[in-house]
C-alpha cells in the first residue's frame, strides 16, 4: 500500500512538473507561427478519447475497490439495538450517492467525448430551459428531503430514551488523554461533582461531592462493563478540552463538552465472548496476529520483546483531536452477563471506602 501510494504521488508530481513545463512555454514569446494555439479536430479528438479512458477507469477504479475492500466489515457487527438503523441509513445514503456518480460521470464524459470540437460544426446554444432546470431541482430535493426525514427520525429514535427501561448509569469522564468511567452504585443516581473538587491527594479525580449521598456509592473504574440487553444511559463530561466519546461497534458517539453534561443511551446487544467467535472477527485477529508474529521476529532479533498477541476488546476511542497523545486515548469495553457484571461489580470498591483507605 505504502509503494503504491509513493508511485501515485511521484505521478502526481511528474504531472505538476510537466503542468508548469507547458505554463513556462506559453508564456514565452515567440515568433513561430507554425501553431495558433488553437485545438485542431485531431487535439479534441484526443481529448474526448482520454475523457473516456479516464471514465473508464473510474468504474474500473470503483469494481476493484467494492471486490478488494467492499466487505464493509463494521456494517454488519453492530453490537446495540440501534446499530442496524444507523447501517441501514448508512447503506441506503451510500447507494444513492453510488448511482448519482455512475450516471453524472457517464454523462460528463460522454458529453465532452461526442460533443467535441469539429471543424464546422456549432454548438446549441440556448439561454435556459426550464424542463430541465425543474427536473434537476426537484428530483434532488426530493431525495435529500428523504434522507434527511429519515435520518432525523432515526436520531429521534436513537436519543428517545425510556426512563421506564430503567437505564443503568454510568458517568464517561474524558480528560488528556484516558477515560474514567463511574457507576452509579445501588441507588442507581450519580453523586454531584464538580472540577473544582478534584483533589488528587484523595484520589478524587473526577471531582466528586463527598458530602452528597448519592455519591457514597458510586464506583470509579478503568475499565467499562456492560450488561447484556440491559440498557445503559451515560453521562458525559471533560475536565479539560473537547473529547468525543465514540464506541464504533456500538454506533454510538457523543461529544464531551467542558462545563456540560451530555448524554448517550443504547441496549449492547452481543457480548465480547459472542463477538470474539463471530467467523469475521476469528479472521480479522488472525490477521492482526500473523502481522504482529512477523514484526515480533524483527523485535526479537534486535534483542527487544516480542508483541504480545492481540485479543478483541470492545473498545471506547476519543473521536476529537484533543492532543498529542489523542490516538492512545482508550477505554476497554467488556460486555456479559448479569451474573458476570455482578461479580465484577461486587469486587470494586465504593467512592466512600476509597475516602477511608
Amino acid at each position: 500500500m505504502t509503494a503504491l501510494l509513493t508511485i501515485i504521488i511521484v505521478l502526481f508530481i511528474a504531472v505538476a512538473i510537466w503542468q508548469m513545463v507547458k505554463i513556462f512555454d506559453l508564456a514565452q514569446v515567440s515568433t513561430d507561427t507554425s501553431h495558433s494555439g488553437i485545438a485542431t479536430d485531431y487535439d479534441n479528438k484526443i481529448n474526448g478519447y482520454l475523457m473516456m479512458g479516464f471514465l473508464a477507469f473510474i468504474y474500473i477504479i470503483t469494481i476493484v475497490s467494492f471486490v478488494k475492500w467492499g466487505d464493509l466489515p463494521l456494517m454488519s457487527n453492530a453490537a446495540s439495538e440501534h446499530g442496524s438503523e444507523i447501517d441501514n441509513l448508512m447503506m441506503i445514503s451510500m447507494a444513492v450517492i453510488f448511482t448519482v456518480q455512475i450516471i453524472t460521470q457517464f454523462l460528463l464524459h460522454w458529453f465532452a467525448f461526442k460533443y467535441r470540437g469539429e471543424k464546422g460544426k456549432k454548438a446549441l446554444f440556448f439561454a435556459d430551459n426550464n424542463t430541465l432546470e425543474a427536473i434537476w431541482t426537484i428530483i434532488p430535493v426530493i431525495v435529500l428531503a428523504g434522507l434527511i426525514i429519515y435520518g432525523l427520525f432515526t436520531w429521534t429514535s436513537i436519543m428517545n430514551i425510556d426512563e421506564d427501561a430503567d437505564p443503568m448509569i454510568v458517568e464517561i469522564y474524558g480528560q488528556q488523554f484516558n477515560w474514567t468511567a463511574r457507576y452509579a452504585g445501588q441507588d442507581n443516581v450519580l453523586g454531584m461533582a464538580n472540577v473544582r473538587l478534584i483533589d488528587i491527594d484523595k484520589a478524587n479525580v473526577l471531582g466528586i461531592d463527598e458530602a452528597d449521598p448519592n455519591a457514597q456509592d458510586d464506583i470509579v473504574v478503568k475499565e467499562l462493563h456492560l450488561v447484556v440487553n440491559k440498557p445503559v444511559l451515560f453521562e458525559i463530561r471533560s475536565q479539560d478540552v473537547l473529547h468525543s466519546v465514540y464506541m464504533p461497534h456500538f454506533r454510538a458517539q457523543m461529544n464531551s463538552v467542558p462545563g456540560m453534561i451530555t448524554k448517550f443511551g443504547f441496549t449492547p446487544t452481543v457480548t465480547t465472548k459472542e463477538m470474539r467467535e463471530t467467523p469475521e472477527m476469528i479472521e480479522k485477529v488472525q490477521n492482526i496476529n500473523n502481522i504482529r508474529a512477523e514484526k515480533s521476529k524483527e523485535l526479537m532479533a534486535k534483542g527487544e520483546e516480542a508483541l504480545d498477541p492481540y485479543e478483541f476488546n470492545y473498545l471506547l476511542l476519543c473521536n476529537k483531536i484533543c492532543g498529542k497523545s489523542h490516538y492512545n486515548m482508550q477505554m476497554n469495553i467488556i460486555v456479559e452477563t448479569q451474573e458476570e457484571y455482578d461479580a465484577w461489580i461486587s469486587e470494586q470498591q465504593t467512592f466512600k471506602e476509597s475516602l477511608n483507605k
